[in-house]
């Protein structure tokens, strides 16, 4: 077993530590957020050993108590969601300058969207630069999409917001350190947002007739995505 292996995970640790809970709420928003975290830790189900290093969060240094192992494991976690920030940003800019998003109000929610996805690459290269280096921005092929006029980049855009929201799901059981599992479920909410946006935009689950339909998720639970699901998806996106 690696060294990795031995370090539990920030959700185990607060699972059973009182004391680390209190403190992690008082983080991510007071005793409201208790609710969600048990259920995320139950969603989550602690750390899969079984997966290899990953992604997704931001912001805050892990502490000098931190292992070394620890420290890389969650560098690949911020390293994976950064190049996920890094495609959602750059398909908004490209979609703004397109010219393509004729209706106002869509444009300008994809302008809020896009400002909101510059901001968490601003955090994600900053907590990976206090843990090592962080990834390098991909090159990003979205020609098509753009091509297909405001329609296809609305449900591309629901499609990316829905995944970026499972990717950092999926990887909440694996981060070492309380502080950047806090900013992680940060940056996971906003997304969840933006998606339900656009699944209203789209229709995407469009039941009941009622216009506001779409945006109510498919169960009453988030289902997560690992990253070999979520890099399959990306895949297209992303230029060789």
């Amino acid at each position: 077993m690696s060294e990795t292996d031995t370090d539990p995970s920030a959700l185990a640790r607060l699972k059973d530590d009182p004391s680390s809970r209190r403190r992690f709420l008082r983080i991510a928003g007071g005793t409201g957020a208790a609710g969600a975290l048990g259920l995320l830790i139950a969603a989550c189900g602690g750390d899969d050993m079984s997966d290899r290093a990953a992604t997704t969060t931001i912001g805050a240094a892990t502490g000098s108590t931190a292992t070394s192992a620890a420290k890389r494991s969650d560098l690949a976690i911020v390293n994976y969601a950064l190049t996920l920030e890094y495609l959602e940003a750059d398909f908004y800019d490209q979609a703004i300058e397109s010219g393509e998003l004729k209706d106002r109000k869509v444009a300008e929610l994809a302008k809020r969207i896009g400002d909101n996805e510059h901001a968490h690459v601003e955090a994600l290269m900053a907590t990976a630069k206090s843990l090592g280096t962080p990834a390098a921005k991909p090159m990003t092929k979205f020609d098509d999409v753009i091509a297909g006029g405001q329609k296809k980049i609305l449900e591309t855009a629901a499609v990316v917001e829905n995944l970026g929201a499972a990717a950092y799901l999926g990887q909440a059981g694996r981060i070492k350190s309380k502080e950047i599992l806090a900013a992680a479920l940060a940056i996971h909410t906003v997304e969840a947002r933006h998606a339900a946006a656009l699944n209203q935009l789209v229709g995407k689950g469009f039941k009941g007739g009622s216009q506001l339909a779409g945006s109510i998720p498919d169960g009453a639970f988030a289902k997560a995505m690992d990253m070999d699901q979520v890099l399959a998806q990306v895949k297209p996106f992303i230029a060789s």
